[in-house]
């Protein structure tokens, strides 16, 4: 009785240390520079939030965020980096919906999702079907039309990323039209390609795509939303296209690896709320085609899991996976 007292007592002490320990790590968190790894090239979605965020992060921690893209394997290669890291907070993720989508077609990632915890979900953003002027399409009515008699290429931020399923699910399933996917390594390249009309067509979440619709360097054809985007308030919906009920669309979140201590992933996230309800960060993000989202880190995490389970029924329909 003697030997499961002290123990029991032990045990009952070490509980109180660990509460305690909590929020000390967090008044001192953090004491160095920390580094968020960006899971695409740079100018893509991911990056475009990250380094706002970075910025702006920088300044309330008074320490340096510094931003590193490792794009490459749909996003898992840079997520792979972070969920290895030493969970102490200074090694963090800047990804999109592709982690959700690559939760269900990844089977060898390197990680599980377990080795990641969302700190916060910050932006989302709808899908957008972009063309070069010369195309004859006027609309996305007149582009399927067209591709119903001659097969064309569309370029992707990359095989499993989340606009790569949405379109794929669209003009496999709902479109039925034949067509050549061209994989880049992030959006910026793909953009590139489309604008030297080297490809026919353009499928991203539309921030990275917003700048040349409105220079008129691109024509939007089509946005995979329930209503029209303020930042491109010219281009219709799928809806107004004649297909309903399609909407694809990808967040931007960041990570940080499992283990990482409650009190500095609630810290983060009460830091990049902060930023995120900034008047500049908000203008900045609305005139790109985000709609700014600020959410706890429970909330994070039960929009995460949904998403995973949303993006998991449209991989299985398309039968992908890599």
């Amino acid at each position: 009785m003697f030997v499961f007292s002290a123990s029991r007592h032990a045990f009952a002490a070490a509980l109180i240390v660990a509460g305690f320990a909590q929020p000390a790590l967090a008044q001192t968190y953090p004491s160095q520079n920390i580094t968020i790894v960006v899971a695409f090239p740079a100018g893509g979605l991911a990056d475009i939030v990250g380094r706002l965020v970075a910025t702006m992060l920088s300044d309330r921690l008074k320490h340096n965020v510094v931003v590193e893209n490792r794009g490459g394997a749909g996003g898992n290669l840079g997520a792979k980096a972070v969920a290895t890291a030493e969970p102490n907070g200074y090694t963090l993720l800047t990804t999109t919906s592709a982690l959700a989508v690559n939760a269900t077609a990844s089977k060898n990632k390197g990680f599980e999702m377990s080795d990641l915890r969302p700190v916060a979900i910050v932006a989302f953003s709808p899908d957008v079907i972009a063309v070069h002027p010369s195309n004859p399409a006027k609309n996305l009515k007149e582009f399927i039309a067209n591709a119903k008699t001659k097969s064309f290429t569309y370029g992707s931020a990359g095989v499993g990323t989340g606009p790569y399923v949405g379109a794929e699910y669209f003009f496999r399933e709902v479109a039925k039209v034949k067509y050549v996917q061209v994989p880049y390594q992030g959006g910026a390249p793909a953009i590139a390609d489309v604008l030297g009309n080297h490809v026919d067509a353009v499928v991203l979440t539309l921030p990275p795509v917003t700048p040349h619709i409105l220079s008129g360097a691109l024509r939007g054809i089509g946005v995979a939303a329930e209503k029209r985007n303020a930042a491109i308030p010219d281009v219709p919906t799928y809806g107004e296209m004649g297909y309903p009920n399609v909407y694809s669309g990808s967040w931007v979140g960041f990570f940080a690896p499992g283990k990482t201590p409650d009190a500095i992933v609630t810290k983060l996230n009460a830091e990049i709320n902060a930023v995120m309800k900034e008047p500049d960060s908000l203008e900045k993000l609305k005139k790109a085609g985000f709609d700014p989202l600020v959410q706890n880190v429970a909330e994070a995490d039960a929009y995460f899991k949904r998403d995973v389970e949303q993006w998991g029924k449209m991989v299985k329909a398309i039968g992908f996976s890599n």
